[in-house]
């Protein structure tokens, strides 16, 4: 690789969400939430402000079907998902990172789609992973959720079923891979699981019956309470496993129901929000006790939160952009961006990175004394996928509503 190789156990202390024998490159984004599962690029140089249709725009690649799936770039390769409504079909799809040409797409599933989703909501809703030998990706098909490897040449090493699914909104929880182990999960109304697999065959290690609600998180390993844990919010609980074993470490009320973002940390307090049926965003301490540090009522039910030395920022679905003292709660500035937002933002450096439903990003200062727009920047008529940051580039997702629907995969940085 052109950049140093890191092991993931070296960057900030922390083990994510991924193998701690795979070694990525600083500038890889190997997964839903990044290098260190954060939805932070730290080491970041050159990144522009500024971009549109004609400006700062390295490649753009039409990408088939619809999807919602977050792009994943390890290497000179990037992936995501996507499907096919009319022929449906689902599938993954590598681009060479360099020119944005596609290398290859594996159709995954052929079959019913589910039945049922918000009209937010596509049949590919979730990251592809990448542990440095493997790609897995999780759809779900007819009535059944399904956990799939890939092989990085694009070839199907094996396929698990994880169990029934009964589509509510949509389906959201992407893989996450510790060790020898993926994680994958589904939360439905009629009753969930989360398991552990072995990622070489797909053999089930370990199985967690979860409550009948549904529910739309991703788990993350994090450092917290002394210890690696896999947490994860929803279903009205705050649960944490092992996730190797699947034990249960601890599991306390202090959710609600119906959660989408993936929780961060402070080391000490686990940060979680959600949207259905009430408004809810909490510092639960991170030791299984239950106390909770602060909670409050504002909607932080799709975007997933961003934390840097002490302090929350946030992109709310309403528009919003706000910034909370981590310890106490305590606001720190408000301010409005409008539209609606279905991604999470992304940090690289001291800039924050939103981008609402209309194709509008704004960049912003991860300041706490005051809020300091940047730039505004319009691409697209609607995105759903969250905008990611390799290198000196990022890439964004969108979608041009003319006469026809298409997606496109934009790589945003200086010529």
């Amino acid at each position: 690789m052109m950049h140093r190789i890191f092991t993931l156990s070296l960057l900030l202390g922390l083990a994510g969400s991924l193998a701690a024998e795979s070694k990525f490159a600083t500038t890889d984004w190997p997964n839903w939430r990044g290098l260190t599962s954060d939805g932070q690029a730290k080491f970041v140089k050159g990144l522009p402000t500024e971009w549109s249709e004609i400006k700062n725009v390295v490649w753009k690649t039409p990408i088939p079907g619809r999807g919602h799936s977050t792009p994943t770039v390890v290497g000179d390769r990037i992936y995501l998902a996507t499907a096919e409504e009319d022929e449906m079909y689902q599938s993954v799809i590598c681009l060479d990172k360099a020119t944005g040409k596609p290398v290859w797409e594996t159709r995954v599933h052929e079959s019913q789609f589910a039945v049922g989703l918000n009209k937010h909501a596509s049949h590919a809703g979730t990251a592809v992973v990448h542990d440095g030998e493997r790609l897995y990706v999780n759809f779900v098909i007819g009535n059944q959720a399904y956990a799939s490897a890939l092989g990085l040449d694009g070839k199907l090493l094996w396929q698990k079923p994880i169990g029934k699914y009964k589509v509510h909104q949509g389906y959201g929880s992407s893989p996450m891979v510790f060790g020898d182990i993926v994680v994958v999960k589904a939360d439905t109304k009629i009753g969930g699981v989360i398991c552990g697999l072995d990622k070489k065959t797909g053999r089930e290690i370990w199985r967690q019956e979860r409550p009948k609600l549904p529910n739309y998180t991703t788990p993350v390993v994090i450092e917290a309470a002394g210890k690696q844990q896999m947490v994860f919010c929803g279903c009205e609980l705050v649960t944490s496993l092992d996730p190797l074993t699947g034990k249960k470490l601890w599991e306390v009320p202090g959710s609600t129901e119906e959660c989408v973002s993936t929780l961060v940390t402070d080391g000490t307090h686990i940060f979680v929000s959600g949207g259905w049926p009430k408004n809810h965003t909490a510092a639960i301490v991170a030791d299984g006790s239950g106390k909770v540090a602060w909670r409050n009522t504002a909607r932080v039910y799709v975007p997933s939160m961003l934390i840097r030395d002490g302090f929350l920022y946030v992109t709310m679905d309403a528009g919003f952009a706000i910034c909370w003292n981590a310890k106490t709660g305590k606001q720190q500035w408000k301010e409005r961006l409008g539209g609606a937002f279905y991604t999470s933002p992304v940090m690289a450096g001291n800039r924050i990175y939103g981008t609402n439903l209309a194709g509008k990003t704004f960049v912003f200062e991860a300041n706490p004394d005051e809020f300091k727009l940047l730039a505004t920047n319009q691409l697209g008529d609607e995105v759903y996928a969250s905008p990611i940051v390799s290198g000196d580039r990022l890439y964004l997702r969108v979608a041009f509503k003319d006469e026809e629907r298409q997606e496109f995969l934009y790589a945003i940085g200086t010529k």
